[in-house]
């Protein structure tokens, strides 16, 4: 059974603290670089997706960066960070929470979808029974685990998954299927396509009657000890998250990612306010906890981890 555990916040690191100014990722402020008395911030790893611009809200137009030293990339090297001590907080995909030992969870900040999700596509050439080969984008640990039970589970069994670059024609010009996952996956159109289209987030609710988390906030340990005194990192994560989801936020957002995508303002909005969920509330946790549990069942992890969290457990509203 997972047990949802908390790590008590040293009061040396966790300080409510309300009036915080000029925060910016140190790469930003060389000149601070050439002070004798600069220690550099804990490093996070963050992720290059759309879905977690919001997340990024006060990092990037706020002031939550002075105390960090920020990189971005995709999921799976977040979590190969953390675990070769390369970061001390990353994004990273769920499962990856069961292989990296000394990690705690920040609460009530997640990547989650309730039902559709747009963004981690199954593109099958025929009906998802009759698929035996999946080339699968790796670039989240999650979303291919999430594939694989959904096949072993509830479509027939354990299909070949080949790692490839996330090119949908190539992928399918070999293999029965292509997984496609993050920005990649929400440039396929939806309409009129001559494949098969299964989300698997719409597919797990259809079979759990559970929300699905892709991700969430976690940190090691043993950097704990190093945040600056008066700095909540609970706090300073949940309140980055707040400023990227007020109205404002999502406008500015979707007007960049729009450009940068190809794709209208008006979707970016609905998927980032209809398709993704950001809050890790009792729904997601049940969720969470099944999907390791299944993961397990068929052998994607060896162990079923204990949910261990940064301070209090408090989930919010679903």
């Amino acid at each position: 059974m997972i047990a949802a555990q908390a790590v008590c916040c040293q009061e040396n690191f966790c300080v409510e603290d309300p009036v915080r100014e000029g925060t910016r990722c140190a790469a930003r402020h060389p000149a601070r670089l050439l002070d004798s008395n600069f220690m550099p911030g804990l490093r996070i790893s963050a992720i290059s997706f759309l879905n977690t611009a919001p997340l990024m809200w006060d990092f990037e137009h706020g002031d939550s960066g002075k105390d960090f030293e920020i990189s971005y990339t995709i999921p799976s090297a977040c979590a190969a960070a953390l675990a070769a001590n390369q970061a001390d907080i990353g994004i990273i995909p769920a499962i990856t929470y069961a292989e990296i030992p000394g990690l705690v969870i920040l609460p009530n900040i997640a990547i989650a979808a309730k039902d559709h999700v747009r963004s981690i596509l199954l593109i099958c050439r025929k009906p998802i029974e009759e698929v035996r080969t999946v080339a699968a984008d790796t670039s989240s640990r999650t979303s291919v685990a999430l594939a694989q039970v959904l096949l072993t589970k509830f479509y027939g069994g354990p299909r070949e998954l080949i790692p490839h670059p996330p090119n949908l024609q190539a992928m399918l010009a070999e293999h029965d299927s292509a997984l496609l996952i993050g920005d990649s996956a929400l440039q396929v159109s939806l309409h009129n396509s001559p494949y098969h289209l299964y989300d698997l987030a719409h597919e797990w609710r259809l079979r759990t009657n559970l929300p699905f988390v892709f991700a969430f906030w976690a940190v090691r340990l043993d950097a704990l000890s190093r945040m600056p005194q008066g700095v909540c990192l609970v706090k300073v994560f949940q309140q980055s998250r707040d400023g990227g989801l007020q109205s404002g936020s999502i406008a500015a957002l979707s007007k960049e990612w729009s450009a940068r995508l190809g794709l209208s303002e008006e979707e970016i909005t609905t998927y980032l306010t209809q398709n993704i969920h950001y809050f890790l509330d009792r729904e997601c946790h049940a969720g969470l906890k099944l999907f390791l549990h299944y993961a397990h069942e068929i052998g994607v992890i060896s162990r079923i981890p204990d949910l261990r969290f940064l301070g209090p457990v408090a989930f919010a509203k679903g």
